[in-house]
């Protein structure tokens, strides 16, 4: 009888919430009234009975949930309103949509979008940004690539959301949101995060080589233009800042492990330290106490140099 409850709550919860995201709030509720109803019946002595009956209402409803698909056509919100693309000749790396937005407020920015071009032969450094808002264990994940004649680019996977709507990590398993690559100057990602959001950024230099720093950066391009042709949906654990990444660098670096830190993102310094991935020659106390650029940030504003006034003092950039 406990197991036949415990799937007619599960599967009356799961759905109730798939069709609240998806379809409205009448039809979570009159699945959650039928399913109580069905609870009822268990409860009195047909617990099978009810169990079945959820279990032939769960499938239908998982053959729908299926054909919900991904779209890039959808009222966007104007921060991932334009689709990175990218594209290779020889050297040369063209990007189109690169994000340079001046914000006003956490909501709000003045809208610029431009293609810029980058030599790939002068790719000289890569960073791992850590933002975090208040959670002391989740963060948003973002890399910014390092050109030797003061050029930076910085990649964050985030959601992409419609006008309408907010982010929130419940929604994330529920197909809320499609799944969008930003690149942006560091005034911008960094930026708005520090000066609008009241969160605290993080900057530390990793160590890597520069067959693996093209090749990741390339990989983020590759994503990119997929998600044109094959549009995702997030995914707050399977499909987020720092699970594609990951799946990314393991393609990379044989033998990259799994852990436990790649989603509980507040310590994910602790993993790439652990895996030999920060500067060398420093205690992982020192790397996180000098890897804090909020007040750099702060007081860099908008200026032009913005990027190489918070690595000041950053280990790897001093």
């Amino acid at each position: 009888m406990a197991l036949a409850v415990v799937l007619v709550v599960l599967s009356g919860g799961w759905g109730a919430l798939a069709l609240d995201y998806q379809a409205g709030r009448p039809w979570a509720l009159a699945w959650s009234g039928l399913s109580l109803a069905l609870l009822a019946v268990a409860l009195r002595g047909s617990p099978w009975t009810a169990a079945l009956v959820q279990g032939g209402l769960h499938l239908a409803l998982l053959g729908w949930w299926f054909s919900l698909a991904p779209s890039n056509a959808r009222d966007w919100a104007a921060d991932v309103a334009q689709m990175l693309e990218g594209e290779v000749d020889g050297e040369r790396l063209i990007l189109h949509q690169v994000r340079d937005f001046r914000w006003q407020d956490r909501e709000a920015g003045e809208p610029h979008w431009e293609t810029r071009e980058y030599d790939l032969s002068r790719l000289a450094s890569v960073d791992l940004l850590i933002s975090n808002w208040g959670l002391p264990l989740i963060s948003h994940v973002m890399v910014t690539f390092g050109f030797d004649d003061g050029d930076f680019l910085t990649f964050s996977v985030e959601i992409r959301r419609e006008r309408h709507e907010a982010f929130s990590s419940l929604a994330g398993f529920f197909k809320q949101y499609e799944l969008s690559i930003v690149a942006a100057t560091e005034r911008d990602l960094v930026g708005g995060r520090t000066n609008h959001r009241g969160e605290r950024v993080s900057l530390y230099r990793i160590e890597m080589s520069p067959r693996a720093r093209r090749e990741l950066l390339l990989s983020y391009v590759a994503e990119a233009n997929a998600l044109h042709e094959a549009p995702r949906f997030y995914h707050t654990i399977t499909a987020n800042c720092t699970t594609i990444v990951y799946a990314m660098m393991r393609r990379i670096v044989d033998g990259l492990p799994m852990d436990y830190r790649l989603l509980l993102t507040g310590r994910l310094a602790d993993y790439v330290h652990a895996v030999d991935g920060l500067m060398p020659g420093y205690s992982l106390a020192t790397l996180k106490a000098r890897a804090d650029i909020t007040e750099a940030a702060r007081q860099a504003g908008d200026a032009d140099d913005f990027s190489w006034r918070i690595r000041q003092g950053v280990p790897g950039w001093e």
